[in-house]
């Protein structure tokens, strides 16, 4: 029997309004997994334990987003949770699975979610749910940023600008495991001692007025060979000042527009390049995947959690997010 599911309706200020979606029992869910005429023949039916918050969905839920979903819409691709059914066509997953995804359907920030099942990866005991909403997103995007755009090898130096979020301590231990000289910034005290336990071999305070002047003496001047950016409205013109030649900036986050001299680019043949992990391949996506859970398997790779909200906070949540003193880890909602 077909069953409507219950909903949330949460009002935002100054943006959107979304509905969030909450299925209050399995009939509903299943019902369109199992129906091939709905496309849910290669989809995986998730009850959601953790859902990772990520800035964009934000700019999505603002309207001032470059890419705008139907409506109603719900947030959410960083799904940490079990397995409760899948599709005709599906293999890889079980239900009683433990999982992660990359994207989601029908949006995270509910009791349960709908996944493409080329979305969805095993998440490993050796992390917990709220680890595994850290997972996805952040470290998808940071070996996109450093290896597939980038182009980083061994021995090169990085700078990740804004290291002590989600994204910057997934770039910290991706680029420290694979031979980097990982240098980062953070706005607090603690966010700097996060960002070296995470990996950095240095880590410098980006609200100090001179902070730029001890990442040139700490390179002895010869600056560095990537910057992942992760608020290029701010920080762009900055970053072209301290690239190393050939040097290249990686921009994953921005919230605005911001001027620039090219000629800064012209004098050391530097590159700016943006990150979309959207706009990955699938073979892209499963490179992405294969270093992510060899990274778990061996150890290395270990979400830092930040700040934790139910799923009724998710106001108070994304408002954080945004004007927040200082990251310190992946924030998550827990349904």
């Amino acid at each position: 029997m077909f069953r409507f599911p219950a909903r949330r309706k949460i009002r935002y200020k100054g943006g959107l309004r979304t509905e969030i979606t909450a299925l209050s029992g399995h009939g509903y869910a299943q019902n369109r997994i199992k129906n091939p005429n709905r496309n849910f023949c290669c989809r995986v039916l998730i009850k959601v334990h953790a859902c990772g918050v990520n800035p964009v969905e934000t700019y999505i839920r603002s309207g001032t987003y470059a890419r705008k979903p139907a409506l109603p819409y719900t947030p959410g691709s960083d799904v940490a949770g079990v397995v409760e059914g899948v599709g005709e066509q599906v293999t890889a997953f079980k239900k009683g699975d433990r999982v992660f995804t990359t994207d989601t359907v029908s949006g995270g920030y509910a009791d349960y979610t709908v996944a493409a099942a080329d979305k969805v990866f095993p998440l490993s005991d050796k992390l917990d749910f709220r680890q595994g909403a850290a997972v996805g997103i952040p470290y998808f995007t940071a070996y996109r940023a450093l290896f597939q755009k980038g182009r980083a090898k061994a021995g090169e130096t990085v700078l990740v600008h804004g290291a002590s979020g989600g994204v910057g301590i997934a770039t910290c231990q991706i680029a420290r495991a694979y031979g980097l000289k990982v240098l980062g910034t953070a706005g607090t005290e603690e966010g700097m001692n996060t960002v070296v336990r995470n990996g950095a071999h240095q880590a410098f305070n980006h609200r100090e007025a001179n902070y730029t002047d001890k990442i040139k003496e700490y390179t002895q001047m010869e600056g560095v060979d990537i910057i992942i950016e992760m608020l290029s409205n701010i920080n762009l013109a900055t970053d072209l000042q301290l690239l190393a030649y050939a040097g290249r900036v990686m921009v994953v986050g921005c919230r605005g527009s911001i001027e620039i001299n090219p000629r800064d680019t012209m004098s050391k043949e530097s590159s700016i390049i943006g990150v979309g992990l959207f706009l990955a391949t699938e073979e892209e996506r499963q490179e992405c995947a294969r270093a992510v859970l060899d990274g778990i398997e061996a150890g290395w790779l270990k979400p830092t959690v930040g700040p934790e909200y139910p799923l009724e906070k998710v106001v108070k949540a994304h408002e954080e997010i945004i004007h927040s003193g200082g990251a310190r880890g992946k924030m998550v909602l827990l349904p």
